[in-house]
């Protein structure tokens, strides 16, 4: 051997891991640390991407547990409006590891939550999950008391699964100036009164995100010492930035910090992998073939593809038998809840992404055909 090189596999080299090969057969993105098998039960969180990958996940067969599955009595629609099933906890979704920090702090310690809420038209809204009760609590008790079953749903979630799968979406945000606690999105969008004296704008910087994603570690593995940790960063990007930047650099910004952080975490730390959907859905390699006419939504057909890398990366690595495709029909994700409630409605359209809060900050953009 002369060089390093010439001994190496023909996936380390640009050409024929990539340039040679039709980008659906681009294989081995992937070389999992940890093996995940029917058998676990696993809880996912996040952005809004974390939803598709729970939902593909019991497509196969495998065990995704719903934590709070809501009153036996709602319909599989209400359920659905209400946000049941979305992840394993009702928290709505959860964009940033500060947020993340937040509600595993609320719940996996004597902290006590911030007791503010948002009152709009005599209805009451959760500042840190404002869209998950659709039009609002009927007090502000009756929205406490729904935070402390989610609450008591992260703590027996956390300690009885085996596997929790983050998606990582935002590095921005807004919170209070003082309690610095963080929102699920800007006052006075989805409810609430913007205060600028009140209110500021955070943009993360990746020493913050990481020191958030390492207080979240310690965290669940206080309560679960086998807890593995799965990570990806979401591929949607930004709707909107309140940052100084143009929205197109500034997501580039965002998933750039998330993706390090990621990194950092797997080379540190023997519990944490990372999964490359980000990668997958994004890289020009596959042409932007992924995504709906508004460069935003992810198809279905990309989820597809992604949750099939999925699979055969670990079957790979553990020599394990390829898990079964998804139905024709993908059975919904309710099917596997820790009470075996009645399913969820089919899987989320592109009206219905409206669901994550995010989504609503498209709803103030100026419509630059009509200027």
């Amino acid at each position: 051997m002369t060089h390093p090189y010439e001994t190496l596999p023909e996936d380390r080299f640009w050409r024929s891991a990539v340039a040679d090969r039709d980008a659906l057969d681009i294989a081995g993105l992937w070389k999992p640390k940890l093996r995940i098998t029917r058998k676990d039960r696993i809880v996912t969180a996040g952005s809004c991407f974390a939803q598709h990958f729970a939902r593909a996940l019991v497509a196969r067969g495998y065990r995704w547990t719903d934590f709070e599955p809501g009153p036996s009595g709602l319909t599989p629609a209400l359920k659905h409006d209400y946000h049941y099933g979305t992840f394993s906890f009702r928290t709505g979704n959860i964009y940033t590891p500060r947020m993340l920090r937040q509600w595993l702090t609320w719940a996996l310690t004597p902290t006590p939550t911030p007791e503010e809420v948002w009152e709009q038209d005599g209805r009451f809204y959760d500042p840190f999950r404002p869209g998950v009760e659709p039009g609002g609590f009927a007090s502000a008790a009756e929205l406490q008391a729904s935070r402390l079953d989610t609450l008591a749903a992260i703590r027996r979630g956390l300690k009885e699964a085996r596997v929790f799968v983050f998606t990582l979406g935002l590095t921005e945000s807004w919170r209070d100036r003082e309690t610095r606690a963080e929102y699920a999105v800007c006052p006075g969008t989805i409810a609430g009164t913007f205060d600028t004296e009140r209110h500021e704008f955070v943009n993360h910087g990746y020493d913050a995100l990481l020191a958030d994603m390492k207080s979240v570690l310690k965290l669940m593995w206080r309560v679960n010492r086998k807890l593995n940790i799965l990570l990806t960063v979401s591929p949607v990007p930004l709707t909107a930035t309140a940052s100084d930047q143009h929205v197109l650099t500034a997501t580039v910004h965002s998933k750039s910090l998330l993706r390090a952080v990621a990194s950092t975490l797997v080379q540190g730390q023997a519990r944490v992998d990372y999964f490359p959907s980000y990668e997958i859905i994004t890289h020009p390699a596959y042409h932007g073939q992924f995504y709906a006419p508004n460069l935003r939504s992810v198809l279905p057909e990309g989820v597809d593809h992604v949750m099939k890398t999925f699979f055969q990366d670990q079957a790979a690595r553990f020599e394990a038998i390829p898990a079964a495709p998804p139905t024709a029909e993908p059975p919904d994700i309710n099917l596997q809840t820790a009470a075996g409630d009645d399913p969820d409605p089919p899987e989320m359209s592109e009206a219905e992404e409206l669901r994550c809060e995010e989504e609503i900050l498209a709803a103030f953009a100026p419509d630059v055909r009509n200027g």
